[in-house]
C-alpha cells in the first residue's frame, strides 16, 4: 500500500494519447441529460480525442482507488473558444466529468482549479463555460469558484421531454 504522506489522494495532469480509452469509457459511464446535449453514445464509439479535442486540450484527474493504484477519475477540456486572434485571451471549459466512484473527493474542484491555473499560465485573462440550467451541482461549483452568469439562452435544448436553458458563465483570471 502506498504511503499516503508521499502519494497524493488525487492529482491533475495533462492528458496523453494513451488516456483515450479510459477517458472514452469514463465519458460514456457518466453520460446524463443533466449535462449532455448529445444523444447517449452508442457503439461503434467515436475516438475520445480528435482534431478538435486533442490530448493537449484535456486535463486528467487521477485518484487513488481502493487498491492504492492511481487511475483516471475525471477530466476537463480547456480550449481557446474560437480561432480568432482577438479571442486568444479567453479559455473555455469544454466538458467536465468525474467518475461516479470518485465523486465527493474534490475531483471536480481540483480539475476546475487546475484549468484556471493552466489558462493563466498560457496568458489568458478570462475563462468561460456553458452549463445546462438544470445542472444545479455544476452551477454551484462554478459559482463557488468565482464564475457568474453572463447570459442565458432560455429553452435552448429539449431534453427528456422538457426545455432546458443554456447558461453562459465566466470570470476574470486576474489575481
Amino acid at each position: 500500500m502506498p504511503d499516503s504522506l508521499t502519494r497524493p489522494a488525487h492529482l491533475v495532469r495533462p492528458a496523453v494519447p494513451a488516456d483515450a480509452d479510459a477517458l472514452g469509457e469514463l465519458d460514456r459511464a457518466t453520460w446524463s441529460t443533466l449535462h449532455a446535449v448529445q444523444p447517449r453514445p452508442q457503439p461503434p464509439y467515436r475516438p475520445f480525442f480528435s482534431d478538435h479535442y486533442r490530448p493537449q486540450d484535456v486535463l486528467v484527474a487521477e485518484v487513488q482507488d481502493a487498491s492504492g493504484e492511481m487511475r483516471p477519475a475525471g477530466y476537463t477540456g480547456l480550449v481557446v473558444p474560437t480561432p480568432l486572434a482577438c479571442h486568444t485571451h479567453v479559455r473555455q471549459i469544454r466538458g467536465l466529468a468525474v467518475a461516479h466512484w470518485a465523486r465527493g473527493r474534490g475531483v471536480a474542484r481540483a480539475l476546475l482549479r487546475a484549468a484556471l491555473a493552466a489558462a493563466r499560465s498560457e496568458g489568458a485573462n478570462r475563462m468561460t463555460l456553458r452549463v445546462l440550467g438544470h445542472n444545479a451541482p455544476a452551477r454551484a461549483l462554478y459559482a463557488s469558484e468565482g464564475f457568474v452568469v453572463e447570459g442565458v439562452l432560455p429553452g435552448e435544448f429539449f431534453l427528456d421531454g422538457r426545455y432546458v436553458d443554456d447558461v453562459m458563465m465566466g470570470r476574470s483570471l486576474a489575481p
